[in-house]
């Protein structure tokens, strides 16, 4: 089982960049999907963006543009670049492996906190 830690998570200006991480440990994590998610308060989790074994990447349209997925397999992580932030970004980010029935996902630790201040 891939266990992750998220990291990278702050308080920045709209119109600022955040570069979030996400360290994997575990035998299979270059063979996995990974995902960022995100959750605001009081809203539904959505899924913002995606990267294959291969690098390639997939956003959601409200981030497209402005947001960056990438991963190190030698180093087991995942980034989240994120420039141009927006309030409407302000959440709490979470990465996984991406599956096609994500919403199931029963446990989805603590995350990192990204607060866009307007």
């Amino acid at each position: 089982q891939v266990q992750l830690v998220e990291s990278g998570g702050g308080l920045v200006q709209a119109g600022g960049s955040l570069r979030l991480s996400c360290a994997a440990s575990g035998p299979i994590f270059g063979a996995l999907i990974m995902a960022w998610y995100r959750q605001a308060p009081q809203n539904q989790r959505e899924l913002v963006t995606t990267i294959t074994p291969g690098g390639i990447t997939n956003y959601a349209e409200s981030v497209k543009g402005r947001f960056a997925i990438s991963r190190d397999k030698a180093e087991s992580t995942v980034y989240l670049q994120m420039n141009n932030l927006k309030a409407e970004d302000t959440a709490v980010y979470h990465c996984k492996e991406y599956i096609k029935n994500w919403g199931s996902y029963d446990s989805w630790g603590q995350g990192t906190q990204v607060t866009v201040s307007s």
